[in-house]
């Protein structure tokens, strides 16, 4: 689902010939999935929330891949748009169920970190695999490669139903406090993502693009992992260490991206660091948000997708995404030690 929303990086161009509009115009289907994903999340979380999870679950990837058939089969480009707006609504209704499942299980932190660890394989295969196949054949794949995942949803044992949850204004009311942790968990995805959109161009023609966003993504893959065997331990102490080191990483490569072994070795680095802090903060949120089990992973993915469609913008403004990336973490760390003091 992830290599759905990372694919269009690489298609919009073909898009914009196959239907005949401008590359600005193709660039809707971006804003759309956006859009989607954001206000998608909190919404069908609230939606479905007195329904079973796994039962959430198949209908929100149902939908997911109908959307992609539908896409892959359309010659107008508006009912395309339409399908990427709705794909982005299952999407973010999904990943809300996941993250609150992976939340409620005794090791919150290693689940969180498989659950997000797709979104890390993702950067690495969504857009020169969109690039490679095309765009209608991409769409095809991800609706095939959908099928496996949703026979296997259907064999994990479901969840019991449980008491009926409260309303949906009790379940804000606990979140409203949480909206600085929030804030700092979007600050960390903008600074990603950010130096992500523009990390190919920025190597071109100092290293290997394919090797610089490889390294990248291992290094996200390797960040999430660790951090989901020490945010069950020592949340704290990933911020404290990790928060400070990233914000070096981002200030060093914005002084040194024209080396190419500084850009390979930071690549891998600060993907490491940026998906272990912000898989940390991640978790934070939904420990502190213990009563709202069914809203507070609707919100936690909000936030993260709206640090997705913000830090692109902030990255696009100067000529060096990093330094925007520097000040994005900065401000993420002080708003995260201001809430810790108080």
């Amino acid at each position: 689902m992830g290599t759905s929303e990372f694919m269009l990086a690489g298609l919009v161009p073909g898009i914009a010939v196959a239907f005949d509009v401008s590359l600005a115009r193709a660039g809707y289907l971006t804003s759309a999935f956006a859009a989607g994903m954001v206000a998608g999340a909190p919404v069908m979380a609230a939606l479905s929330r007195s329904w079973r999870r796994r039962t959430a679950l198949l209908c929100f990837l149902a939908v997911f891949v109908a959307m992609h058939v539908v896409g892959g089969l359309t010659t107008s480009f508006g009912l395309l748009v339409a399908t990427r707006l709705v794909a982005a609504v299952a999407y973010a209704g999904f990943l809300a169920v996941a993250l609150t499942a992976a939340a409620a299980l005794e090791r919150a932190g290693r689940a969180l970190a498989v659950l997000l660890g797709g979104s890390t394989v993702a950067c690495v295969v969504g857009i020169p695999g969109g690039a490679l196949l095309g765009w209608r054949p991409a769409f095809w794949a991800v609706a095939l490669l959908c099928v496996p995942a949703f026979a296997a949803v259907w064999w994990i044992p479901d969840t019991a139903a449980g008491p009926k949850p409260d309303g949906v204004r009790a379940e804000l009311a606990v979140l409203r406090p949480l909206a600085g942790v929030l804030l700092a968990g979007a600050l960390v995805n903008a600074a990603t993502f950010g130096v992500f959109t523009y990390l190919a161009p920025v190597a071109a023609g100092i290293a290997p693009v394919p090797v610089v966003l490889g390294a990248f993504g291992l290094g996200c893959f390797g960040g999430i992992t660790a951090a989901g065997r020490l945010a069950d331990r020592w949340p704290g102490r990933v911020v404290a260490v990790g928060g400070p080191l990233l914000l070096a990483g981002w200030v060093t490569l914005a002084l040194a991206s024209h080396v190419p072994a500084a850009l390979v070795t930071l690549a891998f680095t600060q993907g490491a660091l940026s998906f272990a802090v912000g898989g940390t903060v991640i978790a934070r949120i939904l420990r502190l948000a213990e009563g709202a089990p069914t809203m507070k992973g609707s919100y936690a993915t909000a936030a993260l997708n709206f640090g997705a469609t913000a830090g692109p913008v902030l990255a696009g403004a100067v000529a060096n995404p990093f330094w925007p990336a520097a000040a994005l973490i900065a401000a993420a760390l002080t708003t995260y030690a201001f809430l810790r003091r108080t």
